[in-house]
């Protein structure tokens, strides 16, 4: 493990260093939380098996542990005897915005036991004062959301490293079926001439070659499908970009057996040919039955 970077994120409790690791995991890295800086010395002696997929190693340490700010000095100084200089990723906010996130969450400070929470904020800060001057990266997360703050961490994240591929599922499905509640983006294929008022085509499905030959015949489906997949080109690396881990695409058509089933098939192989991780699964290619078209 010494060979991989090594990031140790610590800071003000309420700064947003949960949601900071989540988006290191999502990138790649191989996260622990509130590890006792006493051991990580000696977890960096073990081997990791898939190593050489790990963007980097990042651990939360913070006044969780009791001791923390008495041992780490001198950890991270035998670290360094050995060629190993941790990064040290400091995450901070104002007072207010951390008494209003404690209000929110209603979780006790980790010196809030004997003190009030504006007081425990102080001594923190106070505590890591000296951790604080010699971080790597301050970063106050008081005008910072959620997806500011995971974008932020994508990036420091991929800074030398290579970032996690987003993950992405095309589904079908259909509309009579109700929506894929996990659909990121939905499109509407049901303008596509629909096969199931053929007699000799009902009671196949979008998998078979005289389904595919028949939607594919429509004038609109390929012009339709060089435009959506043009857009699924521009918009993916934006998706990648902002720090999105998964994307499920779903096309829809009236029962999921016919056209969403050939359009789903025809954006996977887009995006496989263009070396994307992607999935397909054709929801409802089962279920659709034979009174209402497909």
């Amino acid at each position: 493990m010494e060979d991989a970077r090594i990031i140790v994120v610590t800071g003000l409790s309420g700064s947003g260093k949960s949601t900071a690791l989540a988006a290191f995991e999502d990138a790649g890295c191989y996260c622990v939380d509130n590890l006792p800086v006493a051991l990580l010395p000696k977890l960096l002696e073990l081997p990791l098996d898939s190593e050489a997929a790990v963007a980097g190693l990042v651990f939360v340490m913070d006044l969780r542990e009791k001791g923390f700010v008495q041992r780490y000095p001198s950890v991270f100084e035998a670290l360094r005897q050995r060629g190993i200089a941790p990064e040290v990723i400091f995450l901070e906010a104002e007072e207010r915005v951390l008494v209003q996130r404690y209000s929110a969450t209603r979780r006790q400070h980790p010196l809030g036991q004997d003190k009030p929470l504006r007081e425990a904020i102080a001594a923190e800060a106070a505590l890591l004062a000296p951790l604080r001057a010699s971080a790597a990266r301050i970063i106050d997360t008081t005008h910072l959301n959620v997806h500011q703050l995971k974008a932020m961490m994508f990036n420091i994240a991929r800074q030398g490293a290579r970032p996690a591929p987003l993950n992405i599922h095309v589904v079908s499905f259909g509309f009579k079926h109700g929506l894929p509640h996990e659909a990121d983006l939905v499109v509407d294929v049901r303008f596509l001439t629909n096969p199931f008022f053929d007699p000799a085509l009902r009671r196949l499905d979008g998998d078979s070659e005289p389904i595919r030959r028949f939607v594919h015949g429509d004038p609109e489906a390929g012009e339709f499908l060089k435009r959506y997949l043009d857009l699924l080109d521009y918009l993916i690396p934006l998706y990648e970009k902002e720090g999105k881990a998964y994307l499920t695409i779903a096309m829809g058509c009236t029962g999921g057996r016919h056209r969403s089933v050939v359009m789903a098939r025809a954006v996977f192989e887009h995006l496989q040919a263009r070396g994307r991780r992607v999935s397909l699964a054709h929801r409802d290619i089962g279920l659709a039955g034979e009174t209402t078209g497909a």
